[in-house]
C-alpha cells in the first residue's frame, strides 16, 4: 500500500459513520451497531444494504495462495458483468471509509437485492463514481485516495492527539503490532459479495437476495471468526440500514422517532468532543488534585491516594476483559 497521503484513522462507530456519509451528501441511510450475531437482528432492521466487518489482521493467518479466497470464490467479472462498485485500497488508513463506499455506491439505484429504496447518494459520490466507471480496481482505489472531498469528509473524524502521528505507518518493528481491517458484505445482482480492498477481486459467497441476507452474512462470518484462534472478541460489526427516523414518520411510531432523534443528538455530541485535544486540560485538572492532595496529608496521603487509583483502574480493566467487547455469538 501507498503512503497514506493525508488519511486519519477513524473510529469504528455508527455515529462516525453516519456522519461521515452525511457529510458526503448521502441522505436517507444511517449505520446502526449490531451487539448481537444472529439473522433476527439483522432482519429486524430491513432494508438492510449491506454490513461492516471490523477485525484484527493477524498476519500469520493470511493465505499465500492468492488464487483462491480462505473462503468464497472470486468472482473478477462482477464490475463488468454487475456494475460492482470494487476499488482496492492503496493506502491504511482508508479502509474504514473505502468498506463504507463499497455498500453505499452498489445501491444507488432501485434493486431487489435489499428490498429498500435506492440510495440517494449526493453529488459528490455521484460524479466520482461517475468519473470511475469502467476503471479496473486499482485505478478506483487510486482515485478514492486522491478524491479530496471523500479524504476530507474522512479526516473531520481523525482521533485527535499531539503525540502520534495517525496518517503513519507502524515503524517496521512495530508490523506485527494490532492492526485493525474493514471489509464490507452486500448482495448485489442476487449474489452476495465481500469486498475487501486487500483482495484482487470481489468475493462471491454464492446465490443471496434480501430475503436470506440475513442468515447469508451471519454464516460467513461465523465461518470467518471460526478461522480466529479461541476466545478472540475483537469484531465490530455494524449494517448500513435506511434512516429509522424515516421508518418511524411512516409508520408513526413518536417513541421510535423520539429514541432516535435522542441517538441524533449523543452522535452530534461525541463527534464534538472527537474533534478536540483535551490533553492540556486534563494536565491542568491533574496539577490541581495532586497540589489538593498533598496540603491535605503530605507526601504520605499522595502516595496512598495514587496507589489506590492504580487498583481501582485494574479492577476495571479486569471487568472489561472479563465482560469482553464486540458482539455476541448466538
Amino acid at each position: 500500500m501507498a503512503d497514506a497521503g493525508g488519511w486519519s484513522t477513524i473510529e469504528s462507530d455508527e455515529g462516525v459513520f453516519t456522519s461521515l456519509i452525511e457529510n458526503l451528501g448521502v441522505k436517507g441511510v444511517q449505520f446502526e451497531e449490531l451487539i448481537s450475531l444472529d439473522a433476527d437482528t439483522i432482519r429486524a432492521l430491513s432494508p438492510v444494504y449491506g454490513v461492516i466487518f471490523l477485525f484484527k489482521w493477524m498476519t500469520g493467518t493470511q493465505r499465500a495462495d492468492t488464487s483462491a479466497p480462505a473462503d468464497g470464490t472470486y468472482d473478477p467479472t462482477a464490475p463488468e458483468e454487475k456494475g460492482l462498485f470494487f476499488a482496492a485500497q492503496t493506502i491504511q488508513n482508508a479502509c474504514g471509509t473505502q468498506a463504507v463506499l463499497s455498500v453505499i455506491l452498489n445501491h444507488d439505484q432501485p434493486s431487489s437485492s435489499t428490498g429498500g429504496p435506492a440510495i440517494d447518494i449526493g453529488e459528490d459520490l455521484r460524479s466520482f463514481k461517475d468519473f470511475t466507471t469502467g476503471f479496473p480496481p486499482d485505478l478506483r482505489g487510486e482515485a478514492l485516495s486522491n478524491s479530496e472531498a471523500i479524504r476530507t469528509a474522512h479526516n473531520t473524524f481523525a482521533r485527535a492527539s499531539p503525540f502520534v502521528d495517525e496518517t503513519a505507518r507502524p515503524p517496521p518493528d512495530e508490523e506485527d503490532a494490532d492492526l485493525y481491517h474493514f471489509i464490507a458484505y452486500t448482495p448485489v445482482g442476487g449474489t452476495l459479495y465481500e469486498l475487501d480492498g486487500l483482495q484482487p477481486h470481489p468475493i462471491s459467497h454464492g446465490p443471496c437476495d434480501a430475503d436470506s441476507f440475513p442468515e447469508k452474512v451471519i454464516e460467513v462470518l461465523r465461518r470467518r471468526i471460526e478461522r480466529y484462534p479461541p476466545g478472540e472478541i475483537r469484531f465490530n460489526l455494524m449494517a448500513v440500514v435506511r434512516d429509522l427516523r424515516e421508518r418511524a414518520r411512516e409508520i408513526g411510531d413518536v417513541e421510535m422517532l423520539e429514541r432516535e432523534a435522542r441517538k441524533r443528538r449523543d452522535w452530534a455530541w461525541e463527534n464534538s468532543l472527537r474533534r478536540w485535544n483535551f490533553v492540556g486540560f486534563i494536565g491542568e485538572v491533574l496539577k490541581g488534585v495532586v497540589r489538593q492532595k498533598e496540603e491535605q496529608g503530605g507526601d504520605e496521603a499522595y502516595r496512598e491516594w495514587v496507589e489506590g487509583a492504580k487498583k481501582q483502574t485494574q479492577r476495571r480493566l479486569a471487568a472489561r476483559r472479563g465482560h469482553g467487547s464486540g458482539f455476541e455469538l448466538e
